[in-house]
């Protein structure tokens, strides 16, 4: 037996707003609101899923976990203006300057990495 990772958890001050840019971002959608916070979930019903809780206070430190997002369709560029776009900023966490990922947060400040190599790259080459 195992475990299988279920939902991933966001807090946040506007939990609707965060919620809507990862909705946006990966193409998901709500699937519950109510005081309690905003889930999302991708549309086919896998999977994880994310709920997004409110909280008080703002964010203050880099995040000790983060999603790692791989373009799919397009490329790592055209995704990362797509993402900045949507409410995303680049952000600078300590990389290296020739870091193979960029990293950016959502509207409310939470890091997470755009990978370098698509989901096509990754098809492709194995």
């Amino acid at each position: 037996m195992t475990s299988r990772i279920a939902v991933l958890a966001i807090d946040a001050v506007e939990p609707r707003s965060v919620a809507e840019f990862w909705v946006a971002a990966l193409g998901w959608r709500i699937v519950e609101e109510d005081e309690g916070g905003v889930s999302i979930a991708p549309s086919d019903g896998e999977w994880p899923t994310i709920d997004v809780f409110p909280v008080p206070e703002t964010k203050t430190i880099k995040n000790r976990l983060h999603l790692d997002l791989r373009a799919d369709g397009s490329s790592t560029q055209d995704e990362v203006n797509r993402l900045l776009a949507l409410g995303a900023r680049e952000v600078d966490v300590g990389q290296s300057p020739d870091a193979t990922w960029t990293v950016l947060a959502d509207p409310e400040g939470n890091e997470f990495c755009v990978l370098s190599r698509s989901v096509q790259d990754l098809n492709r080459d194995g």
